[in-house]
């Protein structure tokens, strides 16, 4: 599709955290999540629940996507957190640690009968093996779904895995979470990097990240927005070529012929349909070219 909303960057914060709800509204970040979950200790879950709605009502947020990643479905708090965001409307509800497709379809149909949430969206995080075994059904459990978000910290912990660089113990579960995505028509975006005071680390995670396919990379710190959000953004060469290739494609079917040639490499329509892709995020994502 070519009018997908960019969503390079999505930014975690403790929603217990005023001060960090209040610089949120600055950041060049695509997405803020406010986070009832793992960020939020017990005893501050119903005050970050209070400020995060607070925030979401106030819409003092001018370009960003707004969700709420709620505590799980068989916690004592999910159903006050899930009762508050309809209350809200943010842009979605985050379900953490999911599983069970069963659980996604129903949850997302109690918000699709909800009145005042008809823009709002479920989005559902991938963080255990059940999670990326059973990403496929997730994906297809409801239309409302409309973006996966891998967790990768709580996935190395109960594969057991190792945290390492090349992300070589996650590269099957990540690929399986974007199979699933990419067949169902889902957005999909990647796990944290907890490198903060690597910047080379956290830049080739994020490269990592956009050749595998995904749509954008979920963050911890704002010092991450800046080197995420040019990752994920076309360069200047690669507006130019699928420009290019664009043209090419064009002057090849004026002339009657269905394929053309760029650059030595056969050009035909699905390379036409991505190079649309990339020239719809551009347009998204800075100001006309001149």
């Amino acid at each position: 599709m070519t009018n997908e909303r960019p969503r390079r960057s999505a930014l975690f914060l403790p929603a217990s955290n005023q001060r960090a709800i209040d610089k949120a509204s600055t950041l060049d970040c695509d997405v803020v999540i406010f986070d009832l979950e793992d960020a939020v200790a017990p005893d501050e879950k119903p005050k970050a629940r209070q400020l995060a709605c607070a925030a979401i009502a106030a819409r003092n947020f001018e370009r960003h996507e707004l969700v709420l990643r709620i505590n799980g479905a068989g916690t004592s708090w999910f159903d006050e957190d899930f009762r508050s965001a309809l209350s809200v409307a943010p842009d979605a509800i985050l379900l953490p640690k999911v599983e069970d497709p069963e659980l996604v379809g129903a949850t997302a149909s109690v918000l699709q009968a909800s009145a005042g949430v008809s823009r709002t969206k479920l989005w559902c995080m991938l963080e255990t093996p059940l999670g990326v075994l059973s990403s496929a059904m997730i994906a297809q459990a409801h239309p409302r779904l409309e973006c996966l978000v891998m967790g990768t910290s709580d996935l190395t912990k109960d594969l057991r895995a190792q945290h390492t660089q090349s992300r070589l113990p996650l590269l099957m579960s990540l690929e399986l979470c974007l199979l699933a995505a990419r067949a169902y028509g889902k957005c999909i975006l990647d796990g944290v990097c907890l490198e903060l005071s690597n910047d080379d680390a956290f830049r080739d995670a994020c490269l990592q990240a956009k050749a595998l396919g995904f749509d954008g990379k979920t963050l911890i710190h704002p010092k991450q927005v800046a080197t995420c959000n040019s990752v994920f953004s076309p360069s200047d060469a690669e507006v130019a070529q699928a420009q290019a290739i664009i043209a090419a494609h064009a002057a090849a079917k004026a002339g009657g012929r269905g394929v053309a040639v760029h650059d030595g490499r056969l050009v035909e329509e699905l390379h036409v349909q991505e190079a649309e892709r990339t020239l719809a995020l551009d347009r998204a994502v800075r100001p006309p070219r001149g």
